[in-house]
């Protein structure tokens, strides 16, 4: 599935559109460039599933954990771009996170590939030239 994100201004119809159609996944790997949105869009889909928490980028935290205020559900948002090596994810107990049930997502999967489950959804972020967005999944 394709979603054009038009504009900042847009960005929740989009986000209320991936949620509609986000399956029974649990793990979302969200790729893209630096600068591509994926923080902004992955606040974008919290909001959209009640977090009514502040959503912050985890990039020196590494998870930040938040609670969907309408459904009950664990959100875990991971930002990998700092991880040096993957012995700092097995530190972190990511199989907890993973296959504990709560929703993942996840910046940067590609610095821990070899450790996504087999069933994690990956969504790709792109930058269009005409400045919009495109979210592939």
């Amino acid at each position: 599935m394709e979603i054009t994100i038009n504009s900042l201004e847009s960005i929740d119809l989009a986000a209320r559109r991936f949620v509609d159609n986000m399956g029974r996944g649990r793990v979302f790997a969200f790729y893209g460039k630096m600068g591509a949105g994926k923080t902004t869009f992955i606040k974008a889909v919290c909001e959209q599933l009640g977090v009514e928490d502040v959503i912050t980028s985890p990039t020196f935290a590494i998870v930040n954990e938040y609670t969907s205020e309408s459904s009950g559900d664990t959100i875990y948002h991971f930002d990998f771009y700092r991880i040096k090596k993957l012995d700092e994810v097995y530190d972190m107990g990511y199989e907890e996170y993973f296959y504990g049930g709560g929703l993942c997502f996840i910046e940067w999967p590609e610095l821990i590939e070899s450790l996504l489950p087999e069933d994690a959804t990956k969504v790709t972020i792109s930058e269009n030239a005409d400045g919009t967005r495109t979210v592939s999944f």
